[in-house]
This record gives C-alpha cells, structure tokens and sequence, in this order.
C-alpha cells in the first residue's frame, strides 16, 4: 500500500485523523456533558438555526428513531428545544437554546483554528485545492457510510447486530 512522507500507510493515517477528532470532540462534549455524537449534532442543529428531525437525520445519517432519543437527549440537556414551525403547525423544529451558566467553548475552536491556519501556509493553492478535494469527498464517503450503518442497524433491530 501507497505510503506518505511520514512512512505511515493512508489508511493508518486515516484511523489516526478519525481518532484524533473523535477524541478532541469527546473532550469539548465533556465540558457540556454530552456525547461526542450528541455535541456533534448539537453542532449541526446550531449551525442551521433551527432544522426537523427529519432535516437533522439527513444532515447526521442517522436513522430517525436515532435522531428522536439524540433530541430528547439534547432536550433534557437544556441544549435545544422542540418548537411547533410557524409555517406548518403540523411539523416540530428543533431549535438551539443559549443557556446562562452554559461553558463558553468558543476558544477552544478558535484556537484550533488559529493552530490549523498556522501550518495553511506550507502549501500552494494547487495542494491546497487538492487537500479540499480529499476532504469533500472524504465527507460524502463519511457521511454515505454513515447512513448504510445506520440502516442496517435499524432494519436489523436492537440486540440483532
């Protein structure tokens, strides 16, 4: 198998950079008291504004009795509310709740950013274009894989795995 400059094979690589970020985001969870996975989607919900579970069970992968326990989950946290949409009385929007006493954690990514920034300079646009590339799809891959287990997974049933 191909190797990269560090002597290392892309997929060692690969299971090193997947560990690397599940780890710092079980960290950043930790001071929220979340999961990394419940963190993660509080972070997609945050991002959009407001979204259906729906919304949120295309954007995360997960099947949506996953996304229903991973709201009431976030629900019971303070993290988020279910809202009746305004447009469709008939549909629930989950929507992020900014809670007093709540930790900051807004330096802990702008230190990682700053940190990723630092070492951005070390490459050209083409490199640059072609790490960008990787990543997107890299995501499309994460995001398709994710979908299939959770499928499986549901069509399967607890305990049948």
């Amino acid at each position: 198998m191909a190797q990269d400059g560090t002597g290392q094979r892309g997929e060692d690589l690969g299971w090193e950079l997947s560990t690397a970020v599940v780890l710092f985001h079980e960290a950043v969870a930790q001071r929220l008291g979340l999961s990394a996975a419940d963190h993660r989607a509080l972070g997609v919900v945050s991002r959009a504004g407001s979204l259906t579970a729906g919304e949120l069970a295309q954007r995360t992968g997960l099947s949506p009795g996953a996304v229903t326990g991973l709201v009431d989950r976030l629900e019971s946290a303070g993290h988020v509310r279910r809202t009746r949409d305004p447009a469709d009385r008939r549909r629930v929007v989950i929507v992020p709740v900014s809670a007093p006493g709540r930790p900051d954690l807004s330096g802990i990514f702008r230190d990682l950013g700053a940190a990723m920034a630092g070492f951005g300079g070390d490459y050209d646009e083409q490199q640059i274009r072609a790490i960008q590339d990787y990543l997107v799809k890299t995501i499309r891959v994460l995001r398709e894989q994710t979908r299939r287990l959770s499928a499986e997974a549901a069509a399967e049933g607890p305990g049948d795995g």
